[in-house]
């Protein structure tokens, strides 16, 4: 019995260790000071039966500060534009801080199908 419950939590985390969703991005036009338009990103590997990317920033070095995100329908594209989701971008109060978006696939019953990362510094 053991077994039989053990296998459906296997095979369910097996599912996102091994999907291959992967997320970079530049800053792009993306000004100082909370510019309320996302930057350019390039994202590979959504897995089938994506609905929508959940978009989740953080500011390492500032790790209170909350960024929020965003939520943008897939549609099977492999780049979204600058200003493809509205959040608080990036301001640093002296010299550069470390960004980190997390992105997740999501499904229609909002089950996370897989999960990316992507860090860089502002400004650059």
């Amino acid at each position: 019995m053991r077994f039989l419950l053990a296998v459906p939590i296997i095979v369910g985390l097996t599912g996102i260790a091994h999907a291959e969703m992967r997320v970079s991005f530049e800053w792009g036009p993306t000004r100082k000071c909370f510019d309320a338009n996302s930057p350019p990103f390039q994202i590979s590997g959504v897995p089938e039966g994506t609905k929508h990317l959940e978009f989740r920033m953080r500011d390492n070095d500032a790790p209170k500060f909350n960024h929020g995100g965003g939520d943008v329908t897939y549609e099977g594209q492999d780049e979204l534009p600058y200003g493809a989701f509205r959040y608080k971008g990036p301001c640093p109060p002296y010299g550069t801080h470390t960004y980190v978006f997390t992105v997740k696939a999501v499904d229609a019953k909002n089950q996370v199908l897989a999960a990316a990362r992507a860090e860089r510094t502002f400004p650059q």
